[in-house]
């Protein structure tokens, strides 16, 4: 807070020291160079790091392919900004490993002229983990057929069960300046409060991003900034111990959403969220949604925010583990009551 109350006027894509420090740590967790005066901006959060990524590259009509399921603010974006939206379905339940990403509807969309395509990776809401192999045929598909993309890792630290994780900007498939990725310290280290996110990568992208940012929040808080020397600087094992626990509570929402008889959930692999699929019921989503808050104190994301999903939930795991366990169960007893 002593270093944040002086740097209220920041340059508008983050102060020089702390982007010089941030990016040595970028550099080192993604496996690739983040150069700090050219391929770096602090935004206001993750949120403003996907608007400034999405603004400076849609025109209108400009054709932008999303994943379904993914973050619901992708779909919002791309329409605001008048784009069109191109769906690409991932087989997340019928996946033996990754995402299930259907790879050629991807291409089939390259080849019919899309211009941009985003996704999360872990994916949000499911919290499937892209394989190698995945990333590197959307590299090789974008390198051929010279389609920009913007790749958000909000949840990439927080991994569980060991499973390798890959960035697709290390891989050396794409031209640099083409892709853009996202990260953040809002999520996984718990300080969304701050509202500070990080995009890094295309110089020609960053250098755009900053004019939209100049026009629009002028910078992320220079208050707040100075969280970001925190950043990667976690004590020793505190992060190992954050993902031991939110990998506990996972395990026994996902016992209790298979014991519910017709419901189905794929255990995340990194993110705080279930996407589990609900079993028929005698009223819509909405209505269910709904019943959820008002009769059983329970908040969830209704499917139809990520996609086409009329019979699935997001539910949030980053929270107390008791809470989260009773939660589920009053989630059973709400499908027994609605059950159709």
């Amino acid at each position: 807070y002593r270093a944040g109350a002086v740097q209220a006027y920041t340059e508008y894509r983050g102060k020089r020291d702390l982007r010089e420090d941030l990016a040595g740590k970028l550099a080192r967790f993604t496996g690739a160079p983040v150069d700090a005066d050219t391929e770096l901006i602090v935004t206001p959060g993750t949120q403003g790091a996907l608007f400034l990524a999405m603004g400076v590259n849609i025109a209108s009509g400009d054709k932008v392919a999303i994943v379904e399921p993914d973050y619901f603010a992708n779909r919002k974006l791309v329409t605001f900004f008048d784009g069109t939206l191109v769906p690409i379905p991932m087989d997340y339940f019928g996946a033996q490993r990754g995402t299930g990403l259907d790879l050629d509807r991807l291409e089939a969309s390259f080849k019919d002229g899309v211009k941009l395509f985003l996704f999360s990776n872990p994916n949000n809401p499911v919290g499937a983990i892209y394989t190698r192999e995945e990333l590197e045929a959307i590299g090789k598909l974008a390198s051929r057929y010279h389609v920009k993309v913007i790749c958000d890792e909000l949840y990439s630290r927080q991994i569980f069960d060991g499973r390798p994780y890959a960035h697709l900007r290390a891989m050396d498939l794409i031209d640099p300046d083409d892709l853009i990725t996202i990260m953040g310290p809002s999520k996984t280290e718990s300080v969304s409060g701050f509202r500070l996110g990080a995009a890094f990568g295309s110089p020609t992208m960053i250098q755009r991003m900053e004019k939209l940012q100049a026009i629009v929040s002028l910078r992320a808080a220079g208050y707040c900034q100075a969280v970001l020397s925190c950043w990667f600087s976690e004590p020793e094992g505190w992060m190992d111990e954050r993902v031991k626990a939110h990998q506990a509570i996972r395990d026994d929402m996902v016992k209790g959403f298979r014991a519910i008889p017709g419901c189905e959930v794929r255990p995340t692999e990194g993110g705080s969220y279930l996407f589990p699929k609900l079993p028929p019921l005698k009223v819509g989503l909405k209505q269910f949604v709904t019943a959820l808050r008002v009769q059983a104190d329970v908040v969830v994301t209704p499917g139809t925010e990520f996609g086409p999903y009329q019979d699935s939930i997001r539910i949030n795991f980053s929270q107390d583990h008791r809470a989260a366990v009773d939660a589920v169960g009053r989630i059973a007893q709400m499908v027994e009551r609605y059950r159709a």
